[in-house]
């Protein structure tokens, strides 16, 4: 569980929701049909703008944000090593009994393992990292156009609202709650937004970040296995993929 997600999004509604009852008319911040035309909204122009299974897709990587195991990539640079080491005791060809339970380091290792050449294993594993970043572009995608979508049907069902208000002006009394009901839709689409749909588009693209990253040290890992590097040389190059402070705390 992602516990600064949850902080995150508690904080934000629990700051809005503290101000409304602070303010003492909690009961008028709740109209139905403005949630409706939000929501409903928002998601209705999603399957517009994307395919279904994108839109699907994106719904369960979304889950990313509040279900996450963050991997250490210092556990990755010491498998690194220990197979460099184990390849240089023996030969490449022990790489083939060692147990990798990563599926892209094991695919890099067992094309080496079959004597596939260096730009060949190089370049699969840049295939397959290239389309990971662009499936993980799609489900960024989606929540950032709900992010936009949102704030715009916010507006739309405003300008509803302001229609239905200026149809009844002969009843002076009923402009009044008819403005709050109205400017609601605007209230809802800009929490949906800012609170929800873009910060998890942010925080996928962290996550996507921390995939690339892995992957790329891996890659790199892998070249060095097939060039025979010593595993001293091995460590002290994938350490130059962290910053300073993680390979302190190697």
């Amino acid at each position: 569980m992602d516990i600064a997600t949850l902080i995150g999004l508690a904080g934000a509604f629990g700051l809005v929701l503290t101000t409304i009852f602070m303010g003492g008319n909690a009961a008028g911040f709740i109209d139905i049909p403005s949630v409706v035309v939000v929501i409903g909204g928002t998601f209705a122009v999603t399957f517009v703008m994307f395919p279904m299974g994108v839109v699907i897709n994106a719904f369960k990587v979304g889950m990313k944000t509040l279900m996450f195991k963050s991997n250490d990539p210092q556990d990755i640079i010491r498998l690194i090593t220990s197979l460099s080491d184990t390849a240089r005791k023996e030969s490449l060809i022990a790489l083939e009994k060692v147990n990798i339970d990563n599926a892209f380091l094991k695919k890099g290792v067992m094309l080496v393992v079959d004597g596939s050449s260096e730009g060949l294993v190089r370049s699969v594993m840049e295939i397959e990292l290239e389309f990971m970043k662009q499936r993980h572009r799609q489900g960024q995608a989606v929540f950032k156009g709900m992010g936009t979508m949102a704030p715009a049907f916010g507006m739309i069902g405003t300008l509803i609202g302001l229609v239905n208000m200026l149809s009844n002006l002969s009843d002076p009394s009923s402009i009044g709650p008819a403005m709050a009901v109205a400017l609601l839709t605007t209230f809802y689409g800009a929490i949906m937004a800012n609170v929800v749909f873009l910060p998890m588009a942010t925080k996928l693209e962290e996550r996507s970040g921390e995939d690339v990253l892995f992957m790329q040290i891996m890659i790199e890992g892998v070249s060095s296995l097939q060039r025979g590097d010593h595993p001293s040389v091995v460590k002290e190059k994938l350490q130059a993929f962290l910053s300073p402070a993680l390979r302190e705390t190697a």
